[in-house]
């Protein structure tokens, strides 16, 4: 899936998503509901999802392009089982191993997403001074919170 297509497919669930909330709430009791206020809301609540998703998604490519020298990693780390934190961000813990002969750092994207694969955050954390043949641990964290069945997967690893 390409990061255009994640981020569409963001805004149109969050929209569908905001679409039922915003219906459900707009009735006042009265008969003058309006649903198209509902509509509005709904439309500007996917706008700022796949704002901030698409604000995510360029930030963790940016900090893996400031990455000089880097060689791809991704076999070398593996995740743990997401959780959710207190606050309803979901994280997730993650060990990188150092298959070289000297001290190496990593920085590595997580993605988080729904069981069907679609992209609702990702983050870039970085693993340091990781001893030749040892591993390193850290943990990813969304930048939001995200509700249902979230996934993690390894989107890019750099050792360097």
């Amino acid at each position: 899936m390409t990061g255009l297509t994640a981020v569409r497919t963001g805004a149109v669930l969050t929209l569908v998503a905001c679409l039922g909330a915003g219906l459900g709430g707009c009735s006042n009791g009265s008969t003058s509901s309006t649903p198209t206020s509902a509509v509005s809301k709904a439309a500007s609540f996917a706008s700022q999802g796949a704002s901030a998703l698409a604000s995510a998604t360029a930030e963790a490519g940016n900090k893996l392009n400031e990455v000089k020298g880097g060689i791809n990693a991704k076999d070398a780390v593996t995740l743990g089982t997401p959780a959710s934190a207190s606050d309803g961000r979901m994280t997730v813990d993650l060990t990188a191993v150092n298959k070289a002969s000297s001290t190496k750092s990593f920085a590595v994207q997580v993605n988080f997403t729904d069981s069907s694969g679609n992209l609702l955050d990702t983050t870039v954390v970085t693993v340091s001074d990781v001893a030749a043949g040892k591993s390193g641990k850290a943990t990813a964290q969304s930048h939001r919170k995200l509700t249902g069945q979230v996934k993690t997967v390894v989107a890019r690893a750099l050792r360097y």
